[in-house]
């Protein structure tokens, strides 16, 4: 049985941690944080279309993974004891699918044998993004959108 069926995510190695990362790019678009929202319970945070400079538009990786965060000093580096606290996770999100027990999409890498598949079937910010330098700040808000919360399949692999 795969790695990831029979392990969960605190007991993985790196190398089978990272390879659970689909390349998807939903990290690194910026997102915006409501501060004033109606409920104080709930995390209000918003997706923009807007990517970190480093994003690599070809392949949906960083173009500078080893030092991205000092690179980028708000990137945030999804780790074992730091997953459940994070609450933008998208639902497609192989972390979060893999935390919530809902296995990986068929569209994964892992299950299709092909790093592309997520591009292919839409699960990828590829297309669809800018770079951050190319926004100004007072535009934020404009580039506010709901795409990266979808997934097409939700298939249990």
């Amino acid at each position: 049985m795969p790695f990831w069926k029979t392990k969960n995510l605190s007991e993985m190695t790196r190398d089978e941690w990272e390879s659970l990362c689909d390349h998807c790019g939903k990290c690194c678009l910026i997102k915006l944080q409501d501060e004033d929202g109606e409920n104080d319970d709930a995390l209000s945070v918003y997706y923009t279309n807007i990517v970190c400079d480093l994003f690599n538009m070809q392949t949906g990786h960083c173009n500078d993974y080893q030092n991205r965060e000092t690179l980028v000093p708000s990137c945030l580096r999804l780790t074992q004891n730091n997953l459940d606290e994070i609450e933008w996770l998208p639902l497609s999100c192989a972390y979060r699918r893999i935390m919530e027990g809902r296995g990986l999409a068929d569209w994964h890498h892992l299950i299709s044998g092909d790093k592309n598949t997520i591009h292919q079937t839409g699960n990828s910010v590829l297309g669809r993004v800018v770079f951050e330098k190319n926004v100004d700040e007072e535009q934020l808000e404009e580039h506010i959108v709901e795409w990266p919360l979808n997934e097409t399949s939700n298939t249990k692999s």
